[in-house]
């Protein structure tokens, strides 16, 4: 058997049983008519021929002839062990040692498992785009792990991918960490603490959400209705303002957030190595959020969006069955879906050849996307209907959705750590480790 063939099973189930019709019956057969396929899951074997074209030379019943020529066959070969016949069909059963001497032979080869490059075709897929508030828990695994898998299989069908995330490192979210390290931290640091930097920071996330719950409890006592007490929180007002002084590039506020978020990069870099994925290029949403300003702004001037009396601009889709969706608030700052338009065009003038752009992101944001989609259309993006969300069930707790803010998820870190340690202890009860170096 030569290795070339050791690849083509198929190829050797017609030599197979040409061979055996030709020594039973002195007859010659085509190899293109001997008819294989892959063997039923209901019955047993992996590879199936077709008796029923063999029965004229035979002179005998499909069911005895297909017993001939399994018999024949398992004597005479080192790759078929074992046949059985259900009416006219012969099923065989391959040597386990013929499937690894085929893969030995194929995993030996260049660029085993991959396409042929090149296929024309550029795919940018996101995934983890973490918010630089708090540590990465299971779902970012979840996230990650789907993401990087999938971005590896339009790999190896010979697919340009860049693997990319999105670091949601601005907001009002960003501002609660800040401002809550500001009044309970006393100067604490990751190396003043022993904490990896993004679960510092994210220990401040749950700080601030103690005090703005504190607050609130406070102003209701003192007779206010819960939603304006919501909104009135002295604690949540500093948060807000410090996101304007954000905005404007406050020297003091600005170097704060840069330190801050330099901890939280360093945190996330050792969750990654762990997890075992990479990235192509990083975008940042202090970045891109000022592109999708300056997109929606001269939306306005297109007729895109409109402005509200307050100076809000948004977007009216009522027309394609959805709603009205806000751009830009009042005071001028941001939201989500702006930074999202401005992220996808930088991405598409970064690379120009993108057949398509993949969002790794939960279900829950599903309408998040339809949205953003339809208004990259209402631009006039060509591309935009190359933009697709890979939606996936939002991972939750027994006791509910995991909260960030209330400390109730499960942080990455550990749970790698506990999966490792559980695999050791088990690997070791059974022995697998006798003999082996630490």
């Amino acid at each position: 058997m030569n290795q070339i063939a050791e690849l083509d099973i198929d190829g050797l189930v017609a030599e197979a049983t040409a061979h055996a019709v030709k020594a039973l019956f002195d007859t010659d057969v085509n190899l293109a008519d001997v008819q294989v396929q892959k063997t039923r899951k209901e019955f047993e074997g992996d590879r199936t021929v077709v008796v029923f074209p063999f029965v004229r030379i035979a002179k005998c019943k499909p069911e005895e002839l297909g017993e001939k020529l399994g018999k024949y066959i398992t004597e005479n070969s080192d790759v078929f062990v074992g046949y059985n016949v259900v009416k006219g069909f012969l099923n065989l059963e391959v040597s386990d040692d013929f499937w690894m001497s085929t893969f030995t032979y194929a995993s030996s080869m260049p660029n085993f498992g991959y396409a042929p490059a090149n296929s024309g075709r550029s795919i940018m897929v996101e995934y983890s785009s973490p918010n630089t508030n708090k540590p990465l828990h299971l779902g970012h695994l979840r996230n990650n792990f789907l993401g990087y898998s999938v971005a590896e299989i339009l790999k190896a069908n010979g697919h340009k991918v860049a693997k990319v995330q999105i670091i949601n490192d601005r907001g009002i979210h960003i501002c609660k960490s800040m401002l809550a390290w500001q009044r309970f931290g006393n100067g604490e640091t990751p190396e003043s603490s022993g904490l990896k930097g993004d679960k510092l920071v994210g220990k401040y996330y749950v700080a601030f959400d103690k005090a703005y719950k504190e607050e609130i409890a406070q102003l209701e006592a003192n007779g206010l209705d819960k939603e304006t007490a919501e909104k009135q929180a002295p604690i949540l007002m500093a948060a807000q303002e410090m996101l304007r002084k954000w905005e404007a590039k406050d020297e003091k506020v600005y170097q704060l957030w840069e330190t801050m978020n330099s901890w939280v990069y360093d945190g996330f870099d050792v969750t990654y190595k762990a997890m075992g994925v990479d990235f192509d290029k990083l975008y940042y949403e202090s970045e891109t959020y000022l592109y999708g300003k300056e997109i929606v702004l001269k939306g306005v001037e297109d007729g895109v969006f409109y402005k509200k009396e307050d100076g809000s601009v948004w977007v009216d889709l009522t027309a394609e069955g959805l709603d009205q969706k806000l751009l830009l608030r009042g005071d001028g700052t941001a939201v989500y879906m702006t930074q999202d338009i401005g992220t996808a065009v930088l991405r598409y003038e970064d690379q120009r050849d993108l057949s398509q752009l993949i969002y790794t992101v939960g279900n829950e944001q599903e309408y998040h996307f339809k949205v953003l989609f339809l208004i990259l259309e209402k631009l006039g993006y060509s591309w935009a209907k190359a933009c697709y969300h890979l939606s996936y069930g939002m991972v939750d707790l027994p006791s509910g959705k995991m909260k960030s803010r209330e400390g109730t998820v499960v942080d990455a870190d550990d749970l790698i750590a506990d999966m490792s340690n559980t695999a050791k202890e088990i690997t070791e009860e059974l022995g697998k480790l006798d003999g082996s170096t630490e």
